[in-house]
């Protein structure tokens, strides 16, 4: 699996985004310009220029007509993909954070951190389909959580949104009314920052990953925990593949605790775990330093990694990824078949 190194940001990557057709690949970072890249070949397609600080999440609509990005400016900016045009800034009294549509795209959530006097909150904004019909209000803002939030995300049918953060607690909020709804268990739930959150495809489940060497499945409605993944390092990004049943973890040391230029020494990897049977099935090295960001392609062939080391790796699975998966599932039946027999 040889993988295409794709070099056009100057600082460390902060997040992966493919769009719904996997056929673009968008990447930010905190050198202010969010890029896209051709996911097939690695080619760069276009910038987006406008941020004047670290830009820390990104989402796509489901045409692949606009982006919208969060940054450490106070903005969230919507942005036309075909031409790299600005088409609206969301500003706010604090750093954005986490960002994405709702299915439609007629809304978006946006969380701000804590700054100064400014408690962290979760926006939530409507997206005009006219342009010049755009405003600045908010449908809805969260404030209560106490730490900066990571992510936040929609739930099924765009009627929860799913908090995570600082706090390591993860939460679901009522959409149209604020209101909590759940939270994630202290002693089942992640001891330290949760730093990424993932779902997938069909919504039902979702991945987090956390400072405490974890990654952790839950049920998207219940917030019920249905798998640990536990790894040596701190985990930084985290994703579901939608085709098969595996996930990747992808961390390491920070950066100011790595002395040693061996890209072994502070563990860079994207290591592969069997989704159900927690077993480790595989890792790739190459970066030079810890992984920050880590996406499937929606067709599950390829995956993409991006490091503290300003690159983003695009890997194509070979066939021994797919035979692994035929031997695990194998595993799995035999498994299942035990347990059913005990």
């Amino acid at each position: 699996m040889r993988p295409i190194l794709m070099k056009g940001h100057e600082r460390p990557l902060t997040f992966l985004r493919y769009n719904r057709d996997g056929d673009l690949l968008f990447s930010c970072a905190k050198d202010h310009t969010p890029t896209v890249w051709y996911a097939d070949n690695g080619d760069r397609l276009g910038t987006y220029r406008g941020h004047n600080g670290a830009v820390w999440t990104c989402d796509v609509s489901r045409d692949s007509a606009r982006l919208i990005t969060a940054s450490a400016d106070q903005t969230a900016k919507l942005w036309e993909v075909s031409t790299g045009k600005e088409l609206f800034s969301f500003r706010f009294d604090a750093p954005a954070r986490s960002v994405e549509f709702a299915i439609g795209d007629a809304l978006a959530v946006i969380t701000t951190d804590n700054f100064m006097d400014h408690v962290p909150t979760v926006q939530v904004k409507h997206i005009a389909e006219d342009i010049d019909d755009q405003t600045d209000e908010s449908a809805l803002v969260i404030t209560g959580i106490k730490g900066r939030i990571n992510r936040a995300v929609w739930g099924p049918l765009n009627r929860t949104i799913i908090t995570a953060g600082e706090d390591a607690t993860i939460r679901i909020w009522d959409s149209e009314t604020g209101q909590l709804l759940k939270e994630s268990d202290k002693e089942s739930g992640h001891q330290k920052t949760i730093s990424s959150l993932s779902k997938s495809s069909d919504w039902s489940h979702f991945i987090t990953g956390s400072l405490d060497k974890s990654a952790k499945l839950w049920d998207t409605r219940t917030l019920t925990l249905i798998k640990t993944y536990v790894t040596e390092r701190p985990v930084n990004a985290v994703d579901i593949s939608p085709t098969h049943d595996t996930v990747v973890l992808g961390g390491g040391q920070d950066a100011m605790n790595v002395t040693m230029t061996d890209r072994r020494a502070g563990k860079f990897e994207a290591k592969f775990y069997h989704k159900i049977l927690q077993e480790e099935i595989g890792g790739v090295k190459g970066h030079f330093g810890p992984i920050n960001a880590l996406a499937f392609n929606p067709d599950g062939r390829s995956f993409s990694s991006g490091g503290e080391d300003g690159y983003v790796r695009l890997h194509h699975f070979d066939s021994d990824y797919f035979n692994i998966k035929m031997l695990f599932e194998t595993q799995l039946v035999q498994f299942l078949g035990s347990d059913v027999a005990g």
